[in-house]
């Protein structure tokens, strides 16, 4: 008989997505997990350290169960964007301590509080302030699998490796030439479709 217990769930998604984003730094160089590479400075690292940040203010503070971890990049006088990437003082081993950290708050968090447990989001609208446990755990599952999908185009763009997780790619088991050719096939289409008429 299948058992349903609906926190369980939540949280096997959530740890899911954080291994998942976790492992996109493996393998790569102090400078590749750094790199920006978008116009809006997308990286490995800064990714890490804001689902990282985050995570610790959902199930921290939104619940008074604050985890005592300083995020000076959250500070009002902080500059923009300032918990998206790493500075140079900042290690890998940093922002991966904090994340490690940040999961093990979360998870006393998840465990200590029901589903029903409520919260306050501050930084929400006030009509929509107040929250459940449910609610958070469905945003931070949200909100780890979007960042993992930004960390899933940066990695491949980086050295070409592309996956869900070590064990299991997701994808087709083909090689190099046909994603060659694939991808001309795309740009055919595209330009096609970009001289057709509307």
């Amino acid at each position: 008989m299948l058992e349903s217990d609906p926190k369980a769930h939540l949280h096997h998604y959530l740890r899911t997505a954080r291994e998942a984003l976790l492992w996109k730094l493996d393998g790569l160089s102090e400078y590749d997990i750094r790199r920006p590479l978008t116009p809006t400075g997308t990286n490995l690292l800064g990714l890490v350290k804001h689902v990282a940040s985050v995570e610790l203010e959902y199930f921290g503070g939104v619940f008074d169960r604050p985890s005592g971890e300083a995020l000076p990049w959250f500070a009002d006088d902080a500059e923009p964007n300032a918990d998206m990437w790493a500075t140079a003082d900042e290690s890998r081993e940093q922002i991966t301590g904090l994340y490690h950290r940040a999961w093990a708050h979360a998870d006393a968090t998840i465990d200590a509080l029901t589903l029903d447990a409520v919260g306050r989001v501050p930084w929400w609208p006030d009509e929509r302030s107040q929250v459940t446990l449910h609610q958070i755990m469905v945003h931070m599952i949200s909100e780890t699998q979007r960042h993992t999908g930004h960390a899933d185009i940066v990695r491949e763009l980086i050295d070409g490796a592309v996956g869900v997780r070590a064990d299991n790619s997701n994808m087709p088991p083909v090689d190099q030439a046909w994603w060659e050719d694939h991808r001309n096939r795309l740009e055919r289409v595209a330009r096609e479709a970009g001289d057709t008429p509307g």
